[in-house]
């Protein structure tokens, strides 16, 4: 079972993304309490588009927003990962951690969890010396999971893809030194 998973941590294990995976994440991304923090809910198309650029970014680069599930049910519950961050802002390019979880798998330390996997990763495999995070200034749950992971801020930004909207173009930039 473990070997097709790319790592775990205690709960949860880390894999490439499959095309079975499509209905599930679909079904996060339209949920409008998970996507409260984003301009909208994201179809079925949207979703098949993020799941394809990750796999190619996992083919290209070894790390993407990975697919993760409950070690104990193998249960799909979202994704965990690292990204490539390219819009303009004077810390682009970079690496970006995040996370989405089903609403039903929040409150249970996951996201916490498998963003501290997903850093070590980052540092033995991928050998990455930084890594950032950012969120909406009122996404609250995940600027606590950056800093319980040792996460500092560095500033506020106005988010260049979010600046048509008001109340999530102000973002925080956190960072964490993997050296």
């Amino acid at each position: 079972m473990e070997s097709e998973y790319i790592f775990t941590s205690l709960r949860l294990g880390f894999r490439e993304w499959r095309s079975t995976d499509l209905t599930q994440m679909a079904a996060i991304n339209a949920n409008p309490s998970v996507m409260e923090f984003f301009p909208s809910t994201q179809s079925i198309d949207q979703t098949a588009d993020f799941i394809n650029r990750n796999q190619q970014l996992f083919s290209e680069q070894r790390f993407c927003y990975f697919a993760v599930e409950l070690l104990s049910s193998r249960e799909f519950i979202g994704f965990i990962g690292l990204s490539q961050v390219k819009f303009e802002a004077p810390f682009t390019p970079c690496v970006d951690i995040g996370w989405r979880l089903s609403s039903s798998h929040w409150g249970n330390g996951y996201a916490t969890e498998g963003a501290l996997r997903c850093l070590e990763y980052a540092q033995t495999v991928l050998k990455l010396k930084e890594v950032f995070s950012m969120a909406p200034v009122t996404n609250i749950r995940s600027i606590e999971v950056m800093i319980k992971i040792g996460m500092k801020k560095n500033s506020n930004f106005i988010h260049p893809l979010l600046n048509d909207h008001v109340t999530l173009k102000n973002c925080s930039l956190y960072s964490i030194h993997l050296v």
